[in-house]
């Protein structure tokens, strides 16, 4: 069988393959299948590295100061202005997600 390929820049080849992965998760109907998806997808060390990226944008959420989870965490304060631009984004999904887990009683 031929098969003709077109040439893509690896820009293309990378949207291309996003697009492919968030297919994948949208197919995903229970957790126990999600849980097997991480597992092959991801090292031990990127799903904690992951984990702990939600704690402390739950952390800094619920207002605790970014030296507080530095020194709690044991993490650099460049991986929580990460987190704390993210979650000052206007229409970011995660300040939408904590909005909504904690009915917007706490504040950003």
């Amino acid at each position: 069988m031929n098969r003709i390929t077109e040439k893509v820049s690896p820009s293309q080849e990378t949207e291309k393959g996003k697009e492919d992965l968030l297919n994948i998760v949208l197919s995903i109907k229970d957790k126990e299948e999600l849980k097997s998806f991480i597992d092959d997808m991801f090292t031990e060390k990127e799903v904690e590295d992951v984990v702990q990226r939600y704690l402390l944008m739950d952390d800094l959420y619920k207002g605790k100061s970014q030296r507080d989870i530095a020194r709690d965490r044991s993490m650099s304060l460049c991986k929580i202005t990460r987190g704390s631009k993210m979650l000052k984004k206007k229409d970011g999904f995660m300040r939408k997600f904590f909005s909504d887990k904690y009915d917007d009683f706490t504040h950003i």
